[in-house]
């Protein structure tokens, strides 16, 4: 291959990944005797186009893979996309198109901006969730987990998005807000399809100790998710000794701080007073309407109302406290009732002040002890029980052990668990999901659809005219004979929540028969994924949900893991500066209010490409916009941030773009994009293409034993990184051997350095590394392409310095370096300095006063 004095990058991206194609060089192989090695990065929605994070994300899982082949693993290095959801409903209402055309569309545009990349994937086991062959097979395994009791349908309060109108799950829900459309989540009563992970909890919770090579800060998050806590749980009785209604308390020893009991709006009491009570229906009815999730709660306004009874405190029947009904205690914890402690928590310190009720200390705080409690923080630290009769002078451990021990003796309560963790609601109320695989019939009930008619596929003809879920309104579709009598019967109407989808999807990638899921024998072989690589965002909703999906299937003797992903690397996100422009409506200076004629100036985001540096300042390109620029942040589509790939590929290629990405920070921290950034990558693959071009160059010189250290150390260091996903430490270790190249003279070693270096580089710039793979002569390439090379072998010997640079000081001052032997004695260091050129000539003759060594690391003489 004639070898151009330039590389160029363009030529030869299309040419390589052409011939890895004719090749099949990514397909995944079995062969059984050799180690596996499962790389998988979370596969993507198809919004129509790629963004630099994608670019990042899976130039990591890449450069791993390809290393993994390179040292001699069968490697499973699939794509695919998670295809379902409301963008492509929503499309569909906006655009008048239909939602699988728009992500099939989508679909092929993100593909063949990804195969520009050069990932080493092997795309005959690509699959979309939205294809029947995909989710027939996911309606399949879920009447599985149904015929086990791991599916219920239920009567429940929901998450409802009024303007999505559909269910959201509990992670779904942001600041009280839908996570998609941003509308305020209402409560509603519907019947939903459950997946009862909390069958689960104990062992999810206890799974976490095994995930070693996991993100300490992900554990921690599904820990608290998952949430256990143990606690009293008791009864009050109504004053007069009626039955009243349970509570849980992870608090017990703080009861004789109590001066309120609390419900939710959804508890039946609530509800049962709210029918002889308009105005308690009303606030009940406004709670809903202001948002559900725990965390908003935990900061908005506290809402109350007295309901007029009272309940008689566990510990003194005489001790009455009365009964409101609060926005802050939620149904779906605990049981949906507590007692308010004001003094030692702040949300029923707000609300108490809010309220005028009483604020006991039971807790001391230092030597304060006084009952009456002021101030507007709650004290929820350490401390000994005060003001509270038998209990004063405890821990509060053995405060709570006492209580606990009493209320059991008593018969009046009894210690337990408690779980923040909730069954998982899968039912939404949209047409662009897997169906769910039931029939309704008036005389059978509610029926599984028979295996032999699966898939239940979605219908073209969907009318996505007005808002709500057109399968529910389908003319024909949802018409069908019951299995059972063969009656009139419907389908059910809602479809499954897309993280479902994403819960299994690294099963079938391994294995995907035509008739059944996945073929257990060859999950056995691929399972569990070694690398798994995306971003925190999907901390809780999609990682806790794949854990679930594992053991359950494992529960029902599927498949024999019952953790999905060995290892699990969080990457950071690609960030850019963000720019606002000015637009003024009027000629002139911005807008005055003293002027009446000037209009109010509006702002709006530009995108990099659009901003325009002129001598008097910065401005949206083909307007006088003056703009300003904002903060690093996240590339988005909303702020326009973002920097289009396929002009970086355009304009630099793809191993510029893929050495950048894994260069300027470690991979778990953010990324900020710098036009000096990519070219500074682009110069450097330049730089590598020259120095390629020196393999045949042995001169004269024979063997270069400083060098040959460097080279090893090199191999075996930056395997170590990218083992340990360290990729700019690997950049940092290459840039520095091909320093070493550089300043080398020529010699059958160098020649043997710049052949290896090639190696070095090519999991990451593969393209650069073919190009220049294939301008070596036959007898220097162990493949035809280096796709299929192995891995370097690091001598061990050499990669133990035996040699040693050290400085030589003349007066306080640096006069020379030498390098020796290391470990070399005092004596010879001493002789091997003072018989240095520059050495004598600065002695001129003299001995010197005094010698200090310090071994390996200098001399200091003293003229």
């Amino acid at each position: 291959m004639t070898r151009e004095t330039r590389f160029g990058a363009l030529a030869a991206d299309a040419r390589w990944q052409k011939a890895w194609e004719a090749a099949n060089s990514f397909a995944t192989t079995d062969s059984g005797d050799k180690p596996k090695a499962y790389i998988l990065e979370m596969f993507p929605y198809p919004s129509g186009r790629i963004h630099m994070g994608h670019v990042r994300n899976y130039a990591m899982g890449d450069v791993l893979a390809r290393f993994k082949r390179m040292t001699g693993h069968d490697v499973l290095h699939p794509m695919g996309w998670d295809a379902f959801g409301m963008p492509a409903e929503n499309a569909a209402m906006e655009k008048g198109v239909h939602p699988g055309g728009w992500t099939r569309d989508n679909i092929a545009s993100m593909r063949a901006q990804l195969k520009r990349l050069g990932l080493a994937i092997d795309w005959s086991r690509e699959l979309a969730t939205c294809e029947p062959d995909y989710y027939g097979q996911e309606q399949s395994l879920f009447l599985d987990l149904f015929a086990h009791g791991l599916v219920t349908r239920k009567e429940s309060y929901v998450n409802w998005d009024p303007v999505d109108m559909t269910v959201l799950a509990n992670e779904q829900v942001i600041d009280g807000r839908g996570w998609r459309s941003g509308a305020l989540v209402e409560k509603k009563k519907l019947s939903q399809w459950f997946l009862k992970i909390t069958d689960f909890a104990d062992e999810l919770l206890e799974g976490l100790g095994s995930l070693e090579s996991w993100p300490d800060k992900v554990r921690l998050m599904q820990e608290n998710w998952i949430g256990k806590s143990q606690g009293l749980e008791f009864s009050f009785k109504l004053a007069g000794g009626a039955p009243g209604f349970d509570v849980f308390t992870t608090r017990p020893d703080t009861l004789y701080g109590a001066s309120f009991a609390a419900i939710s709006p959804d508890h039946p009491l609530a509800e049962r007073l709210a029918k002889d009570s308009p105005e308690l229906a009303a606030f009940i009815e406004e709670c809903r309407r202001r948002g559900t999730a725990a965390e908003q709660l935990d900061t908005a306004e506290k809402m109350g109302f007295d309901t007029g009874i009272s309940v008689e405190h566990p510990l003194d029947p005489d001790w009455h406290l009365p009964v409101w009904v609060v926005n802050y205690v939620l149904m779906d914890y605990g049981t949906g009732a507590i007692f308010g402690c004001p003094a030692h928590d702040q949300r029923d310190l707000d609300f108490a002040h809010k309220y005028e009720l009483p604020v006991y200390r039971v807790i001391a705080d230092g030597d304060e002890v006084a009952q009456h409690f002021t101030g507007d923080e709650a004290y929820t630290g350490p401390g000994r029980l005060v003001n509270s009769h038998f209990l004063d002078g405890m821990t509060i451990d053995e405060a709570k052990a006492a209580v606990i021990a009493r209320a059991e003796h008593a018969g009046w309560g009894k210690g337990t668990t408690v779980w923040r963790l909730r069954d998982w609601g899968v039912s939404r109320q949209r047409y662009w999901g897997t169906p769910i695989p039931f029939i309704h019939c008036a005389a059978c009930g509610m029926v599984p659809v028979p295996k032999s008619q699966l898939p239940v596929v979605l219908p073209e003809d969907a009318d996505f005219s007005v808002p709500g879920n057109p399968l529910d309104r389908h003319p024909t579709w949802k018409h069908v004979a019951c299995p059972t009598c063969g009656g009139e019967a419907v389908r059910e109407t809602d479809t499954l929540d897309t993280f479902v989808d994403s819960s299994w999807y690294f099963l079938r990638f391994a294995s995907a028969p035509s008739d059944k899921p996945f073929d257990p024998d060859v999950i056995r072989r691929w399972l569990p994924v070694d690398q798994y690589i995306g971003g925190i965002e999907h901390a809780i909703l999609h990682l806790l949900y794949a854990r679930f999906w594992t053991r359950a299937l494992n529960k029902l003797g599927m498949i024999d893991i019952k953790e999905p992903f060995s290892s699990l690397f969080t990457q950071g996100m690609v960030t850019h500066e963000t720019y606002q422009a000015w637009k003024v409506a009027s000629d002139g200076p911005f807008a005055d209010d003293s002027d009446p004629t000037m209009k109010t100036e509006q702002a709006y985001w530009v995108a990099p490409e659009d901003v325009e540096q002129r001598p008097e300042g910065l401005f949206a390109r083909g307007t006088n916009d003056p703009i300003t620029i904002g903060r690093v942040t996240k590339m988005s589509k909303s702020k326009k941030n973002v920097v289009d790939p396929d002009a970086i590929l355009d304009q630099y290629g793809a191993d510029a773009a893929r050495w950048f990405m894994l260069s300027d920070s470690p991979p778990e921290r953010d990324l900020p994009w710098s036009e000096a950034g990519i070219e500074g990558a682009w110069r450097f693959v330049q730089r590598l293409w020259r120095l390629f071009g020196d393999t045949e160059n042995t001169g004269e010189g024979g063997e270069d034993l400083g060098l040959a250290r460097k080279l090893h150390q090199a191999i075996a260091g930056v395997a170590a990184d990218i083992e340990s996903l360290g990729f700019n430490k690997a950049v940092a270790k290459i840039h520095a051997l091909a320093n070493e190249i550089e300043k080398a003279k020529p010699s059958a070693t160098r020649a043997e350095a710049c052949r290896t270096l090639i190696l070095l580089v090519a999991p990451m710039m593969p393209h650069l590394a073919e190009e220049a793979w294939a301008a070596l002569p036959a007898s220097q390439r162990t493949t035809p392409m280096i796709a299929d090379a192995a891995w370097p072998a690091a001598d061990p010997a050499l990669l133990v310095d035996d040699e040693v640079t050290i400085a030589i000081q003349m007066a306080g001052k640096l006069r020379d370096t030498m390098t020796i032997a290391k470990g070399l004695d005092k004596d010879a260091t001493e002789a091997a300095a003072l018989a240095r050129p520059r050495i004598v000539e600065l002695l001129a003759g003299a001995e010197p006063k005094k010698v200090i060594v310090v071994p390996d690391r200098l001399v200091n003489i003293v003229p």
